[in-house]
């Protein structure tokens, strides 16, 4: 995980598709008994390529700290002309007390690098992240996009 941050912002930043990027990773995490919906069409976001790193980080939070998670779902939405992606889990979700401290270097029952490093990978392109989800109903994790920053690519044929 220390190579990533060395990473970050080392190459330019690429058009990525967010269902395939998605599923790739959840492939790799081999998430066993959770059922996972990708409802981001053909939207694509322009960020660091160490994106997938982001969502490696989500699931592997849900994995570990998620409890009896059985739904796993990716889905976007434009608020105010900015494009919102979002990641939830129907998990224990993230207690009050720790929601502003997540994003903190060295915060965390693991290494306390994977959201501090999720954060940093997405503010190259100047993307933010939030997290409100509600403890006891689930994790949920707002990645606001500015617009130029995303666009949804329309495949023909």
């Amino acid at each position: 995980m220390t190579q990533d941050y060395e990473n970050i912002g080392q190459k330019e930043p690429t058009w990525q598709n967010m269902g395939d990027m998605f599923a790739v990773v959840v492939e790799r995490r081999q998430l066993s008994g959770m059922m996972v919906e990708v409802e981001t069409g053909d939207l694509e976001v322009f960020a660091d390529p160490l994106l997938e790193r982001v969502f490696f980080n989500f699931l592997d939070n849900t994995w570990r700290h998620g409890g009896q998670v059985s739904r796993i779902r990716l889905s976007c939405t434009v608020q105010e002309k900015k494009m919102v992606v979002i990641y939830e889990d129907d998990g224990e979700g993230i207690p009050v007390a720790e929601k502003y401290h997540i994003f903190e270097r060295g915060f965390g029952k693991n290494t306390g690098l994977g959201l501090f490093l999720s954060r940093e990978i997405l503010s190259i392109t100047g993307i933010t992240i939030t997290e409100n989800g509600e403890p006891g109903v689930g994790a949920r994790f707002e990645i606001t996009v500015s617009d130029g920053a995303y666009r949804v690519v329309h495949v023909v044929g």
